[in-house]
């Protein structure tokens, strides 16, 4: 609360989760579990609910930019979603050895365009949501006077603060780079640890996980979603759609800039369809690359669009990945509210990277 404005601590909730990212590598965990509880504290600090009318003090606000933050960190880095080493495998897949991404390689191809994107997204939602509280001069003061209200850290709070911290440990993969690959954990069996630790010391009881309505709602509906997708995969519905599409676009004649043009706006926009950005990809990334290579894209350029956009689709939806039923659910925003933010930032995002990412790997010698 350091900023005297709403848009400074927007700045500073995207720096946040900018940092977390390349030892987080789950979106979910970082935006939804991490830096969203932050987010909400910050809301209500200046009196901005989700569930008395007041939202749009500031609250709506930072909400979407807690979420539109999460697609941009990302695609930043190979380590901050599960499905951006799968890319990196399918991509050597198509288009051999010489197409091989590193970590670093990935990381400097993002840094310009994710920067340029970060500066932008929340201008972008200051002027379709602009807060009713847009300057805070106080704001200081005030955090000091609550941190001395809430007084000396109590044992509860150290317990959590503990839990806390293993998560992140667990979530960054630091017992895999301490011991071996073989003692990576996985993140929803982290958070379990998390919980059990929770009710084990009495921080938590069982009956204040049951208050946790958005949680058993997010648990129940997000899967039954992820499961339909999952199953429009196996059953060959999405790669009959997608060898389809890369067939009709050959036809077309336009050559390989605007077939692949074409390609990575299906790709995007078919992500209203998908419930995890995981079963997206499995289901589309190899089919839709091989089709761009055949129109005679170059691998790298291609590569990096959809690898990059497989990140930034994930703002159209309120079910568009994990981090997005967590935040919705908080009901700081009106679906259309999202719906609207999400589709203008996909936008914005997409004209960013494209333009902007294709002269900045150009001038890398990425193709």
């Amino acid at each position: 609360l350091g900023d005297s404005s709403a848009l400074g601590i927007a700045y500073s909730l995207a720096i946040a989760e900018t940092v977390l990212a390349p030892v987080t590598p789950s979106n979910t965990a970082r935006g939804g579990g991490i830096i969203h509880p932050i987010m909400r504290s910050i809301a209500d600090s200046f009196g901005s609910k989700a569930d008395d009318g007041t939202s749009g003090k500031i609250g709506r606000y930072l909400a979407l930019v807690n979420y539109n933050t999460n697609p941009i960190t990302s695609a930043m880095f190979i380590t901050a979603t599960a499905p951006n080493p799968l890319i990196v495998t399918l991509i050597v897949q198509e288009a051999g050895k010489g197409a091989e991404l590193s970590w670093s390689m990935w990381a400097v191809a993002a840094f310009l365009p994710a920067l340029i994107s970060l500066i932008t997204m929340p201008l972008v939602i200051y002027f379709l949501y602009k807060p009713e509280i847009t300057a805070t001069p106080d704001a200081p003061e005030f955090a000091r006077e609550r941190i001395r209200e809430l007084g000396p850290v109590s044992l509860p709070e150290k317990i959590t603060l503990g839990v806390f911290i293993l998560l992140l440990a667990l979530w960054a993969g630091v017992p895999g780079w301490l011991f071996g690959s073989q003692y990576n954990v996985n993140p929803t069996t982290a958070a379990f640890i998390g919980l059990a630790a929770l009710l084990c010391s009495g921080v938590l009881s069982w009956d204040d996980v049951l208050k946790n309505k958005g949680a058993w709602d997010t648990v129940v509906w997000f899967a039954a979603l992820v499961m339909m997708a999952s199953f429009l995969g196996k059953l060959g519905l999405i790669k009959w759609v997608s060898l389809t599409v890369g067939g009709g676009i050959d036809h077309l004649g336009i050559g390989w800039t605007g077939g692949m043009l074409l390609l990575v706006l299906f790709y995007v926009y078919s992500h209203y369809f998908f419930a995890s950005t995981t079963a997206h990809i499995t289901a589309m990334f190899a089919a839709f690359y091989a089709a761009g290579l055949a129109l005679g894209a170059p691998p790298m350029l291609l590569g990096l669009t959809l690898a990059f956009s497989s990140s930034l689709m994930m703002s159209l939806t309120h079910y568009g990945t994990g981090t997005a039923p967590i935040i919705f659910g908080s009901g700081y925003t009106t679906l259309g509210e999202w719906w609207k933010t999400g589709l203008v930032m996909s936008i914005v995002n997409l004209v960013i990277w494209i333009i902007a990412g294709s002269l900045w790997w150009k001038l890398l010698g990425y193709w």
